[in-house]
């Protein structure tokens, strides 16, 4: 299990003289405070947070950490990771994390950051969705110190009356105050009513949990904001909201997302997730370091330091393509993927590639490599052809006309998308 960055290593916090809410402000209460701290992009409200930590250093009562994830897709990339690290970095310092499936909340579908209404999705859906989520939360959290919930555990028994209740505690000007469905209002594009609700369920999550401090994304502040206020609505004391940034996916353009096709899936093998590391620029590399490593800022600072001094960039780079692949999988891994990089940089195939099985030989290369995925269309398989991208056995295709008979060959598309495929009649 890797471990988070510990307290000593990351940046000290503002020191007040004074204890602070009547508890003692100690050295592992600074620590905690900096490790909250660091790479997030707001934490709301700070004095109130470092109040909570003292108050639990003083009695050893842990804190309720909370972080909300809607299984809207079957797998978790390295842009969830970022909020899912800070967790973890908060569960090693003994708090109490809660790991929440938003299998109620998928429902409705979140409208954060959103310009149309999000399509529901169907119970079927959210319960596929939902199996895989928490075995690969593991992979960064602890489980044996994690509480894990589904929020339909106390939404599906609100019911109507309950729902009209929850309602009644949140205005519709307060809730327009949300910057995206201001604009859609003023763009007079349609805001479905049950879009209002997302927030307000949100919220009355961390009132169900009785939650000290909630975690998400820059996107998710309005919705962290309205658990506050509910909790002070139901006589608690109001959560802490911590918000992390969105992680750029692989493009350098865009945040993270499977949709943008710029991810790098938390469960990818590690040949792909080691290359996937790789192709990022280099000034996007030290934004990574920043979210995803588990090396001080010290390290990072010298890193860094090193590369403006000179030092060639790829090596901080493999550094953190291995440090990553290491953690969802092993360093032995992290080796042979490094390895297997270098034999594909200089034309060579890797030990392991996919493999296909397909009858109907002999036929045509752009046929081929549609039928095995290296290329969406016929015609676009022609145009790689066309630009010297296709290679059969490490020789480049030339002639778009060609067709390959029986037998097992390795096709490749670029310098690293192979298949070794075994044609039958």
């Amino acid at each position: 299990m890797p471990q988070a960055p510990n307290a000593a290593d990351s940046a000290t916090a503002p020191t007040p003289k004074a204890p602070v809410g009547g508890w003692p402000l100690t050295d592992a209460v600074r620590q905690a405070m900096a490790v909250s701290l660091r790479g997030a992009d707001e934490l709301l409200p700070e004095a109130d947070w470092q109040t909570k930590l003292a108050k639990s250093a003083a009695t050893g009562v842990p804190l309720r950490i909370k972080l909300g994830l809607d299984p809207t897709a079957p797998d978790l990339h390295l842009g969830h990771t970022v909020v899912l690290n800070k967790m973890r970095q908060l569960q090693d310092l003994g708090h109490q994390v809660i790991f929440l499936v938003g299998d109620f909340t998928s429902m409705i579908g979140d409208p954060s950051g959103r310009n149309t209404t999000r399509p529901p999705l169907t119970r079927e859906q959210i319960e596929a969705n939902a199996k895989t989520y928490y075995a690969q939360a593991s992979l960064v959290l602890d489980p044996a110190r994690t509480e894990i919930r589904y929020n339909s555990e106390w939404s599906d028994p609100l019911g109507a009356r309950g729902m009209i209740q929850l309602a009644a505690r949140y205005t519709v000007a307060r809730m327009m105050e949300r910057d995206d469905f201001k604009k859609r209002f003023e763009a007079q594009t349609p805001i479905s009513v049950h879009e209002f609700l997302y927030p307000l369920m949100q919220g009355y999550d961390s009132v169900a949990l009785k939650s000290d401090l909630e975690l998400g994304g820059t996107d998710q502040k309005f919705n962290l904001l309205v658990g506050r206020h509910l909790q002070q609505e139901y006589g608690q004391e109001p959560q802490c909201i911590l918000t992390m940034p969105l992680l750029v996916g692989t493009d350098g353009a865009d945040k993270m997302s499977k949709s943008k096709n710029n991810y790098i899936g938390i469960t990818e093998n590690a040949n792909t997730m080691f290359a996937k590391v790789l192709s990022i620029s280099d000034d996007l590399m030290w934004n990574w370091f920043t979210l995803l490593s588990f090396k001080s800022e010290a390290e990072i600072a010298a890193l860094r330091a090193e590369v403006a001094a000179g030092r060639n960039p790829k090596d901080a780079k493999v550094a953190l393509a291995k440090e990553i692949t290491t953690r969802f999988h092993s360093a032995a891994d992290a080796e042979k993927a490094e390895q297997d990089f270098a034999l594909r940089s200089q034309g060579g195939i890797p030990e392991q590639i996919d493999e296909r099985a397909l009858s109907g030989a002999p036929m045509g290369i752009a046929a081929l490599l549609k039928a095995v995925g290296l290329a969406p269309s016929s015609s676009e398989a022609n145009r790689l052809i066309d630009g010297g991208g296709v290679r059969v056995d490490g020789a480049v295709v030339s002639d778009k006309a060609l067709k390959l008979d029986t037998g097992t060959r390795v096709l490749q598309v670029g310098k690293r998308k192979f298949v070794r495929v075994t044609l039958s009649a």
